[in-house]
C-alpha cells in the first residue's frame, strides 16, 4: 500500500523547466509557468503551483463544469497528501486570522462551490488551495465573480480559470502561524473558454464588500507585468466580459 501511495504521488506532481509548456485538463490551452523551486501538483479537480516559501499556491487552474455542481458538503480542512508537511500552512496557523488586523477568511483559490457535487470535493479543502483572504473580499466581489463563472456555463459549455495571489505590499502576518509565510495583498483571476476568449480581474485585499466585480478588470499586459511567471497566450476580449454579466 505504501508503494502504491508513493507511485500515485510521483504521478501527481512534478518539477518542470520554467520554459516548458504544460497542458492539462485543468488548463487545456497551457498552464502558467511553474516558477523555479515550486512543486507542480495535479489533483483530480485542479492543478496548482505550490510555493513553499510563501506557503501558498502561486497559481491554481481549474475547469468550471456543471457536472461538478451540487450542494455544499461543508468544510473539512486537511493537509495536501501530495506535498511535504512544511510546504503549506497548517490548520492551526489560521487561528485568529479572522480577527484584526487581518480579518481574513480561509479563502479557496479553486472554489468549493464549483465542485460540491464531485466525489473529490474534499480536495478543495486541502490547505494548499487555501489563502488568508479578507472577509469582505471573500464574501463580496470575489464571491460574486465565482458565482458569475458558474452562471456562465452550461452542459458541454464549460469555462476555465487561472487564479492566484499577488504580493505587492507588506501585509500583517497571521497571528497564529508559527512559521515564515507571506500574506497576499491582492488576487487575480483569468477566465477563458476553449478557443481562448477571456477576461481578467484584479482585486486588492482591501476591496470593499459591495464592489461590482465588473469594475475590477485588468488588461493582459498589466496583469502579466505583476507576475514572475508567464500566463498562457489567450485573447482578452469583451465577449467574455458579456458572458460573465459585465
Amino acid at each position: 500500500m505504501r508503494l502504491l501511495a508513493l507511485f500515485v504521488a510521483l504521478l501527481s506532481y512534478t518539477t518542470v523547466n520554467a520554459a516548458d509548456t504544460v497542458y492539462s485538463v485543468h488548463c487545456p490551452l497551457g498552464c502558467p509557468q511553474n516558477p523555479t523551486d515550486n512543486r507542480l501538483i495535479f489533483e483530480h479537480l485542479y492543478a496548482l503551483s505550490n510555493n513553499s516559501k510563501s506557503k501558498m499556491a502561486d497559481w491554481v487552474a481549474y475547469e468550471v463544469d456543471v457536472v461538478n455542481f451540487g450542494e455544499s458538503p461543508g468544510r473539512d480542512w486537511s493537509s495536501d497528501p501530495l506535498l511535504p508537511a512544511d510546504a503549506t500552512l497548517e490548520e492551526a496557523d489560521y487561528k485568529n486570522a479572522s480577527k484584526q488586523p487581518l480579518e481574513a477568511d480561509r479563502g479557496h483559490q479553486a472554489p468549493l462551490a464549483s465542485f460540491a457535487g464531485s466525489r473529490y470535493w474534499y480536495e478543495l479543502n486541502y490547505l494548499s488551495n487555501i489563502t488568508p483572504q479578507d472577509k469582505d473580499l471573500n464574501q463580496g466581489a470575489w464571491k460574486s465573480l465565482e458565482d458569475a463563472e458558474r452562471n456562465a456555463v452550461s452542459y458541454r459549455n464549460s469555462l476555465f480559470v487561472i487564479t492566484g495571489p499577488l504580493y505587492e505590499k507588506q501585509m500583517p502576518q497571521m497571528p497564529g502561524a508559527d512559521e515564515p509565510h507571506e500574506v497576499p495583498s491582492a488576487y487575480y483571476k483569468v477566465i477563458y473558454d476553449k478557443i481562448g476568449n477571456s477576461a481578467a480581474f484584479y482585486m486588492e485585499q482591501s476591496t470593499p464588500r459591495q464592489t461590482n466585480y465588473c469594475t475590477k478588470t485588468i488588461t493582459f499586459t498589466e496583469l502579466q507585468s505583476k507576475l514572475n511567471y508567464a500566463l498562457p497566450k489567450i485573447k482578452f476580449n469583451t465577449a467574455m466580459l458579456k458572458r460573465l454579466g459585465c
